[in-house]
């Protein structure tokens, strides 16, 4: 019989919606006169964390906000798809995760962006770690916590709902 993981949260479903709250009014503060904004969220619990700034933005910005998924695989990123193609020319788009354990998968998922002129890549993270060993600093973050790196975060998801982030 395996055992059973131990739970260790560092964030609860109401810490989580707080933290998302106040990253909402700093990217809405950040992007002042900005027209659009495109959020494209990680698949899968970064794609919820997207959907829950975009409900938040809605609720108290008028700003228009449009959101996409980014498609890869974490531990070999070479193809990475869009659940939507536009041209990102000149347009404002936040890079949404859950967990920013290195950067890599942040660093990875600006790759299809790249190949237009975007006025602005902005990157949001529900969690940061503090093991970066590529250079990618998230502009906004939920909860920084130090870990070893035997320690994994985990973002717990129930539909579009964040319901809390754990210590593994």
């Amino acid at each position: 019989m395996v055992p059973a993981i131990e739970k260790r949260f560092v964030l609860d479903k109401v810490a989580a919606e707080k933290k998302m709250r106040r990253m909402a009014y700093q990217v809405l503060e950040n992007n002042t006169g900005e027209e659009e904004l495109i959020l494209a969220g990680i698949r899968e619990s970064g794609s919820v964390v997207a959907r829950n700034i975009q409900k938040m933005l809605t609720e108290i910005s008028t700003m228009k906000t449009s959101i996409i998924s980014i498609s890869l695989d974490k531990k070999n990123p070479k193809e990475i798809t869009l659940s939507e193609q536009m041209d990102f020319t000149n347009k404002v788009v936040i890079v949404i995760d859950d967990v920013a354990n290195s950067g890599r998968t942040l660093l990875y998922a600006l790759k299809p962006f790249l190949n237009y002129l975007p006025k602005k890549i902005q990157s949001l993270v529900l969690v940061e770690r503090s093991h970066n060993t590529f250079p990618v600093h998230p502009d906004y973050v939920g909860l920084s916590i130090s870990t070893t790196m035997q320690e994994h975060i985990y973002v717990e998801v129930d539909g579009d709902k964040v319901t809390g982030a754990y210590l593994a």
